[in-house]
């Protein structure tokens, strides 16, 4: 089976965090409003919804489709019925994808924070400033 779009989402959503999903739901399900992991997550969900509702979809149409089948007025209503909600499915499926492909992509990794040897060393580098002469006279 191909690699679905939410798969690919949810991978680089988890590379972002470096988390598995799992976790990440969880995470954001304590402040489901207001942060970037909370709208990530929620269309991520979006987009394994709308796969799921196109595989679905696409397996009713086959069996109504089915060579074995004669298609009456009732079926024609079915299948049309299923053609629609595919339909439906792809576009939401494509604009979530677009959307969080573009925000992802705008997203990086901040780089780890420095250990306690670099820490050290970056303070005895950075030069300090002098201080200010009114502060030292004193009256």
């Amino acid at each position: 089976m191909p690699h679905s779009t939410s798969e690919t989402i949810g991978e680089r959503i988890e590379n972002l965090y470096g988390q598995p999903m799992a976790a990440l739901e969880a995470h954001a399900e304590t402040n489901p409003t207001g942060t970037m992991l909370a709208a990530l997550t929620s269309s991520h969900s979006d987009l394994e919804l709308a796969e799921r509702t196109i595989a679905f979809q696409l397996q009713r149409l086959r069996e109504l489709a089915s060579p074995e089948r004669q298609i009456g007025t009732f079926e024609a209503g079915h299948l049309l019925d299923c053609a629609r909600r595919i339909a439906e499915s792809v576009a939401t499926r494509d604009a979530h994808a677009k959307t969080v492909s573009a925000v992802l992509s705008s997203l990086h990794r901040t780089p780890a924070p420095p250990t306690a040897s670099t820490a050290s060393d970056l303070t005895t580098s950075v030069p300090t400033r002098p201080a200010d002469p009114a502060a030292t006279h004193s009256r």
